[in-house]
């Protein structure tokens, strides 16, 4: 076990997320992807550290990201794997896989399909919080440009799987054409949620409309309004 290394889990309770991420019936899957990702992050055997809306402090969301970050260090941890908690098809294979490469002093991203990430592993030496405070949170480009930031410091980044993440309803639809690697909970929950018929989703658009400003929660993947 490498106890030089932790893992930081970036995510907002249930109740939270269904306040920036309107899906009908969302709470119940969000609370399962909770579970979920807990029971993965205890599979690892790597000590971690769990930050939701409750001690997370900050402003904007890179202002909360980059503090958690920094706690992680302050409690005496060489290195970080960040994650948050709307990944399904995360497994243990990708947080054992970023603590070795960790070991070699690389610097670890997960890419999600939405031009964000699911994960990233840093040591504290490639960690500068007044840069990444200025990186382009919530954007569509902000794997590419953490990347050309740590490749213009001649680091070598060591990239996983390209994964979907949970964001839009539309996002759900996406991940059940794959529901075979996830679990029957999960498969049933997303699968009734993507039955509601389309008249009262068009309803929820005009909610998170209204809620847009909200959503800067949102745990890093690219805000947006489309289902």
């Amino acid at each position: 076990m490498n106890l030089k290394t932790a893992i930081l889990v970036f995510a907002n309770s249930a109740q939270e997320e269904l306040q920036h991420k309107p899906i009908l019936g969302g709470e119940k899957l969000f609370d399962e992807l909770n579970k979920r990702t807990l029971a993965i992050v205890e599979s690892s055997k790597l000590p971690f550290y769990i930050f939701t809306e409750k001690n997370q402090f900050g402003t904007t969301f890179g202002e909360r990201f980059v503090n958690a970050i920094q706690t992680i260090y302050d409690l005496g941890f060489d290195n970080v794997i960040t994650i948050g908690n709307d990944t399904p098809h995360l497994k243990k294979h990708h947080l054992l896989e970023s603590a070795r490469q960790l070991q070699n002093k690389k610097f670890v991203l997960g890419p999600s399909t939405d031009g964000g990430f699911y994960l990233m592993g840093l040591h504290k030496s490639q960690f500068n919080p007044s840069i990444f405070l200025k990186l382009p949170w919530q954007s569509g480009h902000i794997a590419k440009r953490i990347s050309l930031l740590i490749k213009t410091a001649k680091i070598e980044v060591t990239k996983l799987q390209v994964l979907f993440d949970i964001d839009t309803f539309e996002d759900l639809k996406t991940v059940s054409r794959f529901g075979f690697n996830l679990s029957g909970v999960l498969q049933k929950i997303i699968y009734k949620i993507i039955q509601y018929p389309v008249t009262i989703w068009q309803h929820i658009v005009i909610i998170k409309n209204n809620t847009l400003l909200r959503s800067l929660y949102n745990k890093g993947s690219p805000v947006s309004l489309s289902f």
